[in-house]
């Protein structure tokens, strides 16, 4: 199937209310062009460079919007501001009172998601939920950056039941935060659900899924 073929297939079983983000990270830039053509405008990136060699090669198309979902270092948050409209990968108290700072520098006003584990693991970055919890109300005073939601990713090994349970738990806590009424923090987006696991997360709430091989197949390539 085509790279069109497959953009189709995933629409079909998606709420108009979900972003369809393409992982494009080591795909090349002639197929992302083809899923730009079907309407694709949010593609992920992991890695700095590599997100910069492409913006200069789709430089033709202002419209896309650039998503870092790699995790990012302290000291290449001031890259990352400079060509990224998201960062979904935000893991501690420390990043984002740095991308505060270097925010307020480039008079810029990112749009970032908080990196949850909910489960034990430790192939993954975030906070748990106390951490994040304890740490909300400092969170909270940083004036030059949008929180915009929740990303997770499930620990491998996972079951249906249990990746939908998984899902439900980073929904149920975006609702906590939310009903602190917290004044920077507007917790609206859940950045959660991956090629193998995408459905149990729309079914759980998700409002960005990230889709890499379903959509670009085993063609990875730059």
């Amino acid at each position: 199937m085509s790279i069109a073929d497959n953009i189709e297939t995933i629409r079909r079983d998606l709420p108009a209310s979900v972003k369809l983000m393409a992982v494009s990270k080591y795909v090349s830039v002639d197929l992302m062009r083809e899923a730009y053509a079907v309407g694709i405008r949010d593609f992920g990136e992991s890695k700095i460079q590599e997100a910069q060699t492409k913006q200069q090669k789709l430089a033709d198309l202002p419209d896309i919007c650039w998503h870092l979902i790699g995790h990012l270092q302290g000291n290449k948050v001031r890259k990352a501001l400079q060509i990224f409209d998201w960062i979904h990968s935000v893991d501690s108290l420390k990043l984002v009172q740095q991308i505060d700072r270097v925010a307020a520098e480039l008079a810029t006003s990112p749009n970032i998601c908080l990196q949850v584990k909910i489960l034990p693991d430790p192939n993954k970055f975030g906070w748990t939920i106390p951490e994040l919890l304890a740490d909300l109300p400092e969170i909270d005073t940083c004036q030059h950056l949008k929180v915009r939601g929740l990303m997770a990713i499930p620990p491998l090994g996972l079951n249906i039941a249990q990746t939908q349970q998984f899902f439900e738990r980073v929904r149920d806590l975006s609702q906590q935060i939310s009903q602190q009424n917290r004044s920077n923090l507007q917790i609206s987006e859940l950045s959660m659900g991956m090629s193998g696991d995408y459905l149990p997360a729309v079914a759980a709430g998700a409002t960005i899924i990230r889709l890499g091989s379903i959509i670009f197949g085993d063609r990875y390539k730059l």
